[in-house]
């Protein structure tokens, strides 16, 4: 994969001044455009061989165009609180909203490579990053990020000349670090672990360029041609732009035998008040314990909570934080996306609230909204909710890996027990503000959102994230559920050998 580009290519400094200034007025026309329209990000990936060219490039992009609408990020070994959390929340966080251009210098490439050649990873880890890379870089595609991903090459004998003429040059001497040497000293095992990983990463979505790095003018004409043809090319077909892919109707299929899991939960569980004071005190009081025991510092905990309409999950959210101190736990509830975060892929606005180990973090609703909500309400197209799924399966897979305590609760009430509920609301002062219209015409669709709930239980409780389903007609019952559930996860989790 890298033979073309150790053929010396070379671009005259003529030539080159000739063809610059056009160069930057295109793209500069280009990111104004791209401005305006707001419909997509563009994400420049640069990485490849110490020496080639890479910080170079990066500064001559924020030369070229107009930096105060480029958002550039340098990526060096993971700090503490990145550690704390799974590998690419680092990159999750930082992603270009749509209308701006993002430059990663190092990127999710980096620290699996590094890992393989070090030998602190097997070939079965490095692939399986691969595999994880795959299929993030496809959601990021198919939300619409244009991504370029840029290698920049050297033979061996050209990086131990460009480092040593580096080195030598007082004005650059700083740029050669010891690192650079120790690296090159694993050349050969560089080269081979980083074409094994180009080769199954470049693919249709998300292909790689790789770029001969030894003549400045040539690595950089490449470079900015070719993401003013990219960036041209979205812009005139528009290929790629989930925003612009609309379908009227979104299929609600009922299942085959027509066995929905939530009919199937006892309705009828209850606890009487004495049961559920005793109960209820002896769960928080262990809650209390374990999530101040040392082993949890090892850990986080999320927890999601899901349900119908009035089925108490503010309430049971309520019993679980009286257990805990107040400086160490955080409720993130979740209403319609904002201006910014729309601008973002779906799941950045849940990334961005990943606890760091001894966290512990409660959603009120969650990143579920997109296979129920903005299903059953037609607020996205069916191939946005379809692939969901095996994106937030890849999203809670990456949790739990990282040691978080992963916890989802679907609190579920019969037709008639709603009603009931409603009809207090509405007569009760003090409860008025927690029924609205919105929650009367989500009723009406009552069957379509029982079909998605089953759908999303069926296709996202897995091994590692399975859903936990309450009835919760009696709020008693459900509250001493969740938090008996909550506290035998953690335990689990604490007496887990590593």
């Amino acid at each position: 994969m890298f033979e073309s580009a150790e053929l010396g290519h070379r671009i005259d400094k003529k030539t080159y001044d000739e063809r610059v200034p056009v160069l930057r007025e295109n793209l500069l026309e280009a990111q104004f455009a791209l401005g305006r329209r707001r419909d997509f990000p563009v994400l420049i990936l640069i990485s490849g061989v110490d020496g080639a060219g890479k910080g170079e490039t990066v500064n001559l992009l924020n030369a070229w165009m107009d930096p105060r609408h480029i958002v550039t990020e340098g990526f060096g070994p993971p700090s503490q609180e990145e550690l704390e959390r799974p590998a690419q929340w680092r990159f999750w966080r930082l992603l270009p909203p749509q209308g701006k251009i993002g430059i990663f210098f190092g990127s999710w490439y980096t620290r699996p490579i590094v890992s393989r050649v070090e030998g602190n990873a097997s070939t079965a880890d490095l692939d399986r990053s691969i595999q994880e890379i795959i299929r993030f870089e496809r959601m990021l595609t198919n939300e619409g990020v244009l991504l370029l991903k840029f290698w920049f090459h050297l033979s061996k004998e050209r990086q131990r000349k460009r480092l040593k003429g580096l080195e030598k040059d007082p004005a650059t001497r700083w740029r050669v670090t010891d690192t650079d040497w120790a690296r090159f000293k694993k050349y050969d095992k560089f080269r081979k672990w980083s074409e094994h990983t180009l080769r199954h990463t470049s693919t249709g979505n998300a292909p790689w360029y790789v770029v001969e790095g030894t003549d400045h003018n040539f690595r950089s004409l490449t470079v900015g041609q070719t993401l003013l043809e990219t960036m041209r090319h979205r812009m005139e077909n528009g290929e790629g732009d989930a925003q612009q892919v609309r379908f009227t109707t979104a299929p609600l299929v009922p299942p085959i035998d027509n066995l929905r899991i939530l009919r199937t939960l006892p309705t009828d569980a209850a606890l009487s008040r004495k049961q559920y004071d005793e109960e209820l005190l002896r769960y928080q009081g262990q809650l209390n314990l374990l999530t101040r025991d040392p082993r949890f510092r090892d850990h986080s905990v999320i927890l999601v909570f899901e349900g119908t309409d009035a089925a108490g999950k503010g309430s049971s959210i309520r019993r679980i934080t009286a257990a805990l101190d107040a400086r160490r736990y955080r409720i993130v509830p979740v209403a319609a996306p904002t201006e910014e975060e729309r601008a973002q892929p779906y799941l950045w606005r849940f990334w961005r609230h990943v606890p760091g180990r001894g966290g512990f973090t409660i959603f009120d609703r969650s990143w579920y909204g997109r296979v129920l909500v903005e299903r059953v309400e037609e607020l996205c197209p069916p191939a946005s909710w379809m692939r969901a799924y095996s994106e937030i399966n890849d999203f809670e897979e990456q949790l739990v890996r990282n040691g978080t305590v992963l916890i989802k609760f679907w609190l579920a009430i019969t037709k008639e027990e709603q009603l009931q509920r409603f009809r207090a609301r509405e007569t009760t002062p003090f409860k008025q503000h927690k029924i609205t219209d919105e929650d009367w015409r989500n009723r009406e669709k009552w069957d379509d959102y029982e079909i998605a709930v089953c759908d999303m239980v069926d296709r996202t409780s897995t091994e590692f994230a399975p859903w936990h389903l309450v009835p919760a007609n009696d709020k008693r019952f459900a509250r001493v559920d969740i938090l008996q559930t909550v506290c035998d996860r953690i335990e689990a989790a604490l007496n887990k050998k590593h």
